[in-house]
């Protein structure tokens, strides 16, 4: 671990001159982006990985350390291969867990605490990983809002940064989130939730049948309980339910995810927030009262931490107010995350002292904290929220619904890596129905017999337009809709279309290609030998 942390310290203060030249550029400092820039420097070519803030891993050092592997009645570990694998690998090194993690590999056992990890861990794993690789690393480097992306054509040349420093590439990746730089190299792309008969699909759009993730007591909706003329409580869309399957703007809620612990030895009290404002929990207080229970978090980490997301729909997400977001300011989302902070740290609060809390749920809720030894730079909170939604590029081909239904599937003849999780999103409105608060929007499908199965992912999807864009790549904000999506948008897959995406990339670059016209042959075996899974084995 200390050579780990020399390797934290020793890549923080890398600096930059004014323009810097390349052969591939990566915007964006997630688990995708820094596994893109290691393949590509295996590769032989030059590498710049350009991060906004301070920290490179994404979601995986911003508190997601509960890896959605092997943690459902199905097994999707067996889609874990390449450099994806090589991170679980050097993760499980650290806690010195490797020989139980390679024997539960070999038997093709299912273990989930083996592919689970602290966010101080991964950092450090990410950090020793792009000094040894030799990868260039520009932090605090965030885009220009205006002009920040030149093109000659349709290939970009070179990225301008708010801190007045350029990067020329030959080609680039977006391997942010919120698929800021496509969007600024003024390639198609979509947000919200198309209707389902955009792309003949059963799931989209606003869903007027939602059962998953309902309240299971009844909560009135209305300040004044029963008197739709009073307004609705904090929470509450007032807002028409809309037609079944049309198309929305709404987008899945986002929330953070905590670090949390009950060890008191390295535990940090959750304060009450300043302007704390007790009705905003108006919503939580009237289940409750109805006899509801909100589960405390519960240990799931690795030295008795956990990393609640949203296990309870009043327990993490904040339904309704980031519709907006992957297309908002910078200095909107920064509002956004701080209402969004405010919000849970108040959530908190309340469930550990409001005297509406039934006692046991109290004291459930009050023994858990912040952690001292994590995100030591804010606090012990996370510097960014979960985006489980941003932009997705409209390319000439998309992914959709028809490649990951169990009846019937359309074939993938390009894949790149493995989707294998089902068509997943939290609600997208929490709104009034039939007198009572109702979420809208959720879908998840673990039963015994799902409607889903996993698929490959086709590089097309990786891909703008030709005529958009030729010399760039996203592995996190492919060209899908929102259904689709909603099965890709796990961390695993994110890394693997991420070093499919850069090794396209490099090939691209060698042949002097447009990053559409890579030979699939070629790029597939390359894959292949890379450890790259491309397809489900047989039963």
């Amino acid at each position: 671990m200390k050579s780990l942390l020399l390797a934290l310290t020793a890549s923080i203060a890398i600096s930059a001159p004014a323009v810097t030249e390349t052969d591939l550029c990566i915007y964006g400092g997630t688990s995708a982006g820094v596994i893109a820039a290691v393949q590509a420097v295996k590769m032989g070519k030059q590498v710049v990985l350009v991060e906004a803030g301070q920290h490179l891993g994404g979601m995986s050092v911003e508190g997601l350390g509960g890896t959605d592997i092997d943690n459902q009645p199905f097994q999707n570990s067996p889609a874990v291969g390449g450099l994806a694998l090589e991170f679980y690998r050097r993760v499980s090194a650290q806690y010195g867990r490797l020989d139980k993690f390679e024997a539960m590999l070999t038997a093709k056992g299912k273990d989930t605490k083996l592919w689970r990890f602290e966010p101080h861990v991964a950092e450090a794993v990410w950090e020793a990983w792009v000094k040894e690789a030799g990868v260039t690393v520009l932090r605090g480097h965030r885009l220009k809002e205006t002009k920040g992306v030149i093109k000659d054509g349709a290939r970009i040349t070179a990225l301008h940064f708010e801190n007045g420093a350029e990067v020329r590439a030959k080609v680039f990746l977006d391997a942010t989130y919120e698929g800021d730089l496509l969007a600024l190299a003024g390639i198609s792309f979509a947000v919200g939730r198309e209707g389902n008969a955009k792309y003949g699909e059963t799931h989209n759009g606003i869903r007027t049948d939602t059962t998953h993730k309902q309240h299971d007591k009844p909560i009135d909706p209305y300040k004044i309980p029963g008197d739709p003329k009073s307004g609705v409580i904090d929470g509450v869309q007032d807002v028409p339910l809309g037609e079944h399957g049309a198309a929305d703007e709404s987008i899945q809620g986002y929330c953070f995810r905590l670090c949390l612990t009950k060890d008191p030895a390295n535990r940090r009290e959750i304060e009450k927030p300043s302007g704390y404002n007790p009705t905003h929990y108006e919503m939580q207080r009237r289940y409750l009262a109805a006899g509801g229970v909100i589960d405390a978090p519960h240990a799931a980490l690795p030295n008795g931490k956990t990393d609640p997301g949203t296990w309870h729909s009043l327990a993490g997400n904040f339904t309704g107010w980031n519709h907006r977001y992957p297309i908002a300011s910078y200095v909107e989302r920064e509002a956004m995350l701080r209402t969004s902070r405010d919000h849970i740290q108040g959530l908190y609060w309340f469930m550990a002292h409001d005297e509406s809390v039934p006692v046991k749920q109290r004291e459930a809720w009050a023994v858990w904290g912040l952690c001292k030894d994590e995100f030591t730079d804010n606090g012990g909170w996370p510097r960014a929220f979960y985006v489980r939604n941003g932009r997705r590029m409209v390319s000439d081909f998309v992914l959709t619904e028809a490649q990951l239904r169990k009846a019937d599937p359309a074939p993938v003849n390009d894949s790149v890596g493995m989707i294998w999780w089902p068509p997943d999103f939290h609600s997208a409105r929490c709104m009034v129905k039939e007198g009572r608060v109702w979420n809208e929007g959720a879908v998840f499908n673990v039963s015994k017999e799902p409607d889903w199965i996993p698929c490959g992912i086709p590089y097309r999807c990786l891909v703008p337009k030709v005529a958009e864009c030729s010399n760039l790549l996203s592995p996190t904000c492919p060209s899908s809709s929102y259904v689709a999506y909603g099965a890709y948008r796990i961390e695993f897959t994110f890394m693997a279309a991420a070093q499919s995406a850069a090794t396209a990339a490099v090939l691209a670059l060698e042949g002097g290609l447009p990053v559409q016209a890579v030979d699939y042959k070629t790029l597939r075996e390359r894959l292949l030998a890379d450890g790259q899974v491309l397809a489900a084995p047989s039963p």
